[in-house]
């Protein structure tokens, strides 16, 4: 890929003055000194550095990811710490491990108590955002895009700054880049995605083989796993994530592409305090037009589409299946198509090797688009006319399963066509490689579902070891609860953070200094203090049965703590939903 033409600045030495902020490139590239007011937000590009430098306290970051303003200051996020983690196409990758808020807030000062107390809300939930994993970056290539769109890019496109490149579902700072695209900094305008990326080399006998992943989550309908199902009236879907595997051997480079996302119409799970809420699917005479959009757009994108469901053909998942299916009828073509595998109930709980069955109904489909291949001159030798997209309810588990044995099927395919295998011969003859492979497609799943649910990925011991264990079930218990815990009492704050970062939800004066109006039980719950009562009533009522053999007053006390004790219980359980971590910013652009 050619440079763009000015070069990103890399390095910068961070200035802060009382009044302002000043990022001096220190990567060669001087002719670009960016000042930002400590007061309003507002920048500029100024020609050299001022003249008086004491009183300045001096850091050096790796670059300005954006600005946000709030209702009355604005924030620049910074790279405060960044890891080199490898490289795509030759072009080193480097992960974001830290982030800095710099606030331009001065003037709080003369502002009401009110707008304080309102600008300290959304800043709490800024500074939620230097916790975001998984923010990856390249000063040099568009990352946002797979090497197949990447290598049909016109000229003309090559010679645009990185962030005009970019294809803005992936580009995850879309919305805190406007402010500097507004000043025209393009040097400054880092695109940057959230998903994963990993590169291993290892030899299968004497050859050298390099295999990259890079994963790309779609910023659209992004946010965590209870408060973002499904997909919105545009057919954009929640957990929608492009998983790119890359070969590299002998100056030829392979790549296969493939897709994940929540079943493409509009509906909710939300959370209630029970382990698994009841699925509603909203507006069911939208889901045909919605799933229609939703496919329509990817076989734009990507060609033929083969998706894949893996839910649960009976039971709660068996509503979901049954409408999915059905809104796929009228669409179902050559270009697209759909299988349903129940995965449970053919592979239970341990037999995942029985996926293999799965394969054998889409090989013909995996043959026939194939993949894209360069050769070593850099030539278009074939291209990947179509992707599989796979589902189950949450795209985590079940999905990354079936993804890793899609992709080690891809890679062997690809290897053969290199000469590197033999006919008839697999990875798994290659213990070393083999097992790189696994702890490749384990991290890039574990990464996904702790961006979404806050925990690593379920039955990541088959994908890690190839076979299920007692140790890795185990985790999948704890996992299990702790999502629980994070759906129910946490990500309701993590959704607004994401909301307020990606633009979904814009601050606005008029709207957020009004008072939310909210129902008594609503006004009031409290889990904590529910939970407490219950436990006070609970022990209470134990102390009285003790006594109750003595006195006819302490069984009738026993009876009234335990009374109280199941009265709380039932309310807790009837209102389930105002006792959780609820987001304030929620939208379901219904």
């Amino acid at each position: 890929m050619e440079e763009s033409p000015r070069t990103l600045h890399s390095r910068l030495r961070l200035l802060e003055y009382p009044d302002k902020y000043i990022f001096e490139p220190v990567d060669g590239v001087t002719d670009s000194i960016l000042q930002v007011n400590r007061a309003d937000g507002s920048m500029e590009s100024i020609g050299e550095m001022p003249q008086h430098m004491q009183n300045a306290k001096v850091t050096t970051v790796y670059g300005v990811l954006g600005m946000i303003r709030l209702l009355v200051g604005s924030y620049v996020l910074v790279i405060k710490e960044r890891e080199n983690v490898g490289s795509y196409l030759g072009h080193p990758i480097f992960k974001i491990s830290s982030l800095q808020l710099l606030p331009c807030d001065r003037s709080l000062n003369t502002s009401s108590n009110e707008q304080k107390k309102m600008e300290a809300e959304f800043t709490a939930l800024l500074k939620a955002s230097q916790k975001i994993s998984g923010l990856y970056l390249s000063y040099e290539v568009n990352i946002t895009l797979c090497s197949q769109r990447l290598h049909e890019l016109g000229n003309e496109l090559k010679s645009l700054p990185l962030w005009r490149q970019a294809e803005q579902r992936f580009l995850w700072n879309n919305y805190l880049m406007e402010p500097l695209i507004e000043n025209k900094l393009d040097q400054y305008l880092i695109p940057v995605i959230q998903g994963y990326f990993e590169t291993f080399n290892a030899n299968i006998g004497s050859k050298s083989v390099n295999v990259t992943i890079i994963a790309r989550r779609c910023t659209r309908r992004t946010g965590t796993r209870m408060w973002r199902r499904g997909a919105d009236k545009e057919g954009y879907a929640a957990n929608f994530v492009e998983s790119e595997q890359i070969v590299e051997y002998n100056g030829c480079t392979a790549s296969f592409v493939q897709v994940r996302g929540s079943i493409p119409f509009i509906w909710e799970q939300i959370v209630d305090l029970t382990y698994k809420p009841s699925f509603e699917i909203v507006r069911q005479e939208d889901a045909p037009r919605v799933v229609e959009r939703h496919f329509l757009d990817l076989n734009k994108k990507y060609g033929a589409v083969q998706a894949v469901d893996l839910v649960n053909k009976h039971g709660s998942e068996g509503r979901l299946h049954e409408r999915y299916a059905a809104s796929m009828n009228p669409i179902l073509s050559d270009d697209i198509r759909y299988l349903h595998f129940d995965f449970h109930k053919i592979c239970g709980h341990v037999h995942f090797e029985r996926l293999s069955i799965l394969y054998d109904q889409i090989k013909d489909y995996l043959s026939k688009h194939g993949y894209f291949l360069l050769n070593e001159k850099g030539e278009k030798v074939v291209e990947q006319t179509g992707i599989v997209r796979t589902n189950c309810v949450d795209c985590l588990d079940r999905t990354n399963v079936t993804q890793s044995m899609i992709g080690r099927k891809m890679l062997e395919s690809q290897l053969r066509k290199f000469g590197v295998l033999g006919e008839g011969q697999e990875i798994r003859d290659f213990s070393s490689f083999d097992t790189s492979y696994k702890i490749l497609w384990a991290n890039h799943g574990d990464e996904i579902s702790i961006q979404y649910s806050g925990t690593p990925a379920l039955k990541g011991d088959f994908t890690r070891f190839g076979k299920r264990t007692y140790q890795g079930i185990a985790k999948d218990g704890w996992n299990a609860l702790s999502r629980y815990y994070l759906n129910n009492f946490a990500d309701g704050t993590k959704q607004d953070a994401i909301d307020l970062l990606q633009g979904h939800y814009i601050v606005s004066v008029s709207r957020d200094m009004a008072p939310t109006k909210r129902g008594l039980v609503e006004t009031y719950a409290s889990f904590r203090v529910a939970f407490a009562l219950i436990f006070i009533s609970f022990l209470l009522a134990l102390m009285s049965l003790r006594q109750a053999r003595s006195s006819t007053r302490h069984l009738l006390e026993c009876f009234a703590w335990t009374g109280l004790t199941l009265g709380i219980t039932a309310f807790v359980r009837a209102h389930g939903r105002h006792f959780t971590n609820r987001p304030r910013f929620l939208s379901t652009h219904y």
